[in-house]
């Protein structure tokens, strides 16, 4: 059976969010990591750019195996193991601080995704059953610099990015995050004690502070244009991998 989708422009450009220019950076990132196979056993019966074109769609869309099969030409079990054996290679690569990093300025924030998975989940203040993914994006670029592994999403922020290892990545760098980072060593706003309003020079610090982090929940909101991000059916390490190859395409889609 011969599917619809193709490696072509056309497809690319309507299913991926990607040019075809940024698409082949993906393609050949994924090349690089070893996606074209192992060398043994039976060959794909798709070439390596129409996996990755499926694995981007799939993201994309969040259509179920079984719709995907058809417009591939493939079966179920084959979309399945392409999802599972090049998801991992899409994955974003960490930013580390560079000799400017006294100059940078980066945000923090966590955002919900909803789970399918109840060992990754937990019911969470948006009322599903959501995990909690820490972020951080570059204030001035809005691309993402990193991304951690999902927790439930009834864990403070505060507590997820204590637990996520990121800070490691952000050395000498300022990280802003909102209220919820406080005692964390990040910038947060300014706090109302009982009695003692804000100093008018404390409410202009906190204006500002919310000008620059809104930038994080547009990230998000584009991110979320890949609806596995809406509602994510896979499990185990399956959420992780699709943020951060999310968070690379998003960081390409960027690109000039």
């Amino acid at each position: 059976m011969a599917g619809v989708l193709r490696a072509e422009r056309v497809w690319v450009e309507t299913f991926t969010g990607l040019r075809v220019d940024q698409f082949g950076r993906l393609l050949k990132a994924v090349r690089e990591r070893g996606g074209e196979g192992c060398g043994w056993g039976r060959p794909w019966r798709l070439p390596l750019a129409e996996r990755v074109l499926l694995v981007a769609v799939y993201y994309r869309t969040n259509l179920t195996m079984r719709q995907l099969a058809p417009l591939f030409g493939v079966s179920p079990a084959t979309v399945c193991r392409v999802i599972q054996r090049l998801g991992p290679l899409l994955a974003i690569e960490p930013a580390r601080a560079s000799q400017d990093a006294a100059e940078r300025l980066w945000i923090v924030d966590g955002t919900l995704i909803p789970v399918r998975d109840r060992t990754v989940g937990a019911s969470s203040r948006n009322y599903r059953f959501s995990a909690n993914v820490q972020v951080i994006v570059d204030a001035e670029t809005r691309l993402v610099v990193a991304t951690a592994r999902p927790v439930p999403g009834n864990t403070a922020d505060a507590k997820a990015w204590r637990d996520s290892g990121l800070a490691a990545h952000c050395g000498g760098v300022t990280v802003i995050g909102d209220g919820a980072y406080i005692n964390t060593g990040l910038v947060v706003p300014h706090r109302k004690r009982p009695g003692r309003p804000l100093l008018k020079g404390e409410e202009e610090d906190n204006a500002q502070h919310r000008k620059v982090r809104a930038r994080v929940e547009h990230t998000f909101s584009r991110m979320k244009n890949y609806k596995i991000l809406r509602d994510c059916r896979q499990r185990g390490d399956g959420l992780h991998h699709a943020v951060q190859a999310v968070a690379r395409m998003h960081n390409l889609a960027l690109a000039a």
